[in-house]
């Protein structure tokens, strides 16, 4: 990825502010109040409704937006857009194509978590391509976050103010990031909450689905099972045809970046993502041969365990080691097995799942197994027999490219 412009220079400070730094005052109050949101329970769509209230209180704005991501390769997995508005492409475009200021993945990588698009363009907004295009529905600063836990990258969050309003101050934005951790921590508990839908008669299984663009990223086809699928999709407002949906676009824009060759097993175009009545889904992206032009398809179907697996570990706050100890637990080894699969002592093991229980709140692997993963899993499809590469869920690094 090329470096994304940060456009240095001094802070402007000409603009009346809405409020103080509220770092020493109120954002201890409110880190607390969300801590409390994040063990209520909820889903992770009410969680992020609750948590935009509460930081109003401190940092006024207009419009908001979230968006959860799969960890592994950072593609959206679901958003709630509220009195803001864009469609699925627009979303990936600004997001996975164009370079501009404070792209989310920028903020998570980079450390920096939050900015201000009126600082970092020096006070110049008409620099950002994405404020240029937000213009003429009246939108003035956006303040954006990062919602990075642990190192791992879950959500990402946008909040607007009108033309006429205040810029977002430094101080915001200094608060914004602290609270950030917390949020993501809230958020990625939230993620595995109950159904926003649940089930009614038992898992629905549409089959396989898919949706083809053309060279130039406009849908040309979607078969009848993605259109089912993609409407159980956690997004809201629901796209205005199905293949606007945000989760779709972004895999579908990652595919056509992806330089042919680089990514043999198609990798980087996938994404789980957890519908309204709490299946799992596998969506993926692949670049179709023969006929003209550069087409692109998006597959949707339902998830393995195995795809799975890593996520919801990582959701309850595991270690990279305990999230491999689990996924092996998952797959049905037993102690010796996993020991040696990971390299190390029997005794070890123990240590680590004495820890994933504590933290899951279970009292043995089939509790682990059954109410923790297979919960997760509603389609209940046949597992692949042999081995196969599954989704990294890697740390942000601002080393990494």
């Amino acid at each position: 990825m090329a470096a994304i412009p940060r456009f240095w220079g001094c802070r402007r400070t000409w603009a009346a502010p809405y409020s103080a730094d509220v770092t020493g005052t109120l954002a201890p109050r409110i880190r607390d109040e969300i801590h409390r949101l994040g063990g209520g329970g909820m889903t992770w769509v009410d969680f992020g409704a609750a948590v935009a209230d509460v930081l109003a209180t401190a940092i006024p704005f207009h419009a908001w937006c979230c968006h959860t991501v799969d960890p592994g390769t950072i593609l959206f997995t679901g958003s709630v857009n509220r009195n803001v508005g864009c469609s699925g492409s627009w979303l990936a475009h600004h997001e996975y194509v164009i370079e501009d200021v404070n792209k989310w993945s920028f903020l998570a990588r980079s450390g920096r978590i939050a900015g201000a698009t009126s600082i970092d363009t020096h006070g110049e907004l008409s620099r950002s391509i994405r404020h240029r295009s937000q213009e003429n529905h009246g939108f003035g600063d956006e303040l954006r976050v990062s919602l990075v836990a642990d190192g791992i990258y879950w959500g990402a969050a946008a909040f607007l103010r009108r033309a006429d309003e205040p810029w977002f101050t430094e101080g915001e934005v200094r608060t914004l990031a602290m609270l950030a951790p917390v949020i993501a921590t809230g958020l990625r508990r939230a993620m595995l909450a109950r159904p926003i839908s649940p089930y009614v008669g038992g898992p629905v299984d549409h089959g396989p689905g898919v949706v083809v663009f053309d060279e130039h990223g406009e849908p040309e086809s979607i078969s009848g099972a993605a259109e089912r699928w993609i409407g159980e999709l956690v997004e809201e407002p629901p796209p205005s045809s199905p293949s606007e949906s945000k989760t779709v676009q972004a895999i579908a824009a990652r595919a056509r970046a992806i330089t042919p060759g680089t990514d043999p097993l198609e990798l980087a175009a996938r994404a789980r993502v957890r519908t309204r009545s709490g299946a799992w889904l596998l969506l993926y992206g692949t670049r179709l041969s023969g006929g003209t032009g550069d087409r692109t398809a998006v597959i949707i179907h339902p998830a393995t365990p195995q795809d799975v697996a890593p996520v919801i570990a990582l959701s309850y706050g595991l270690t990279d080691r305990e999230c491999q100890v689990a996924v092996q637990c998952v797959q049905g080894r037993v102690t010796k097995e996993i020991a040696r699969a990971l390299t190390m002592s029997p005794y070890t093991v123990q240590d680590h799942l004495k820890s994933i229980f504590d933290k899951t709140g279970v009292r043995s692997r089939g509790e682990l197994v059954g109410q923790i993963f297979l919960d997760h899993y509603a389609t209940h499809w046949e597992a692949p027999a042999g081995p196969t590469p599954g989704l990294l869920v890697r740390s942000i690094s601002p080393d990494e490219p």
